[in-house]
């Protein structure tokens, strides 16, 4: 069995008033990741991602494309501290 871990990405871009975090949840939940995802007060769009490495690692490199509206300048990723209490994947707002 795959050891779950948990990201923080931030992307930065035009990805603000595109569906990206509807993408980002459908996506993730395509990948059987849980966690988050919201906007930031700078354009930014933040996510919590939490699931195996490798489902992760696969959401991180589609997150450089996003929803074809969006142009993705950069995505940002931080290691987290494994948390429990996220079923869905939630939009934050």
């Amino acid at each position: 069995m795959a050891r779950i871990r948990a990201v923080q990405a931030r992307v930065m871009g035009q990805v603000q008033g595109v569906a990206y975090r509807a993408w980002t949840r459908g996506t993730a939940e395509t990948l059987g990741l849980r966690g988050w995802v919201r906007n930031e007060p700078n354009g930014s769009v933040s996510a919590l991602l939490i699931g195996p490495q490798d489902k992760i690692d696969d959401m991180i490199a589609r997150m450089w494309d996003g929803p074809g509206a969006a142009s993705v300048r950069d995505v940002e990723r931080h290691p987290e501290t494994v948390v429990d209490g996220f079923e869905p994947f939630e939009i934050h707002r």
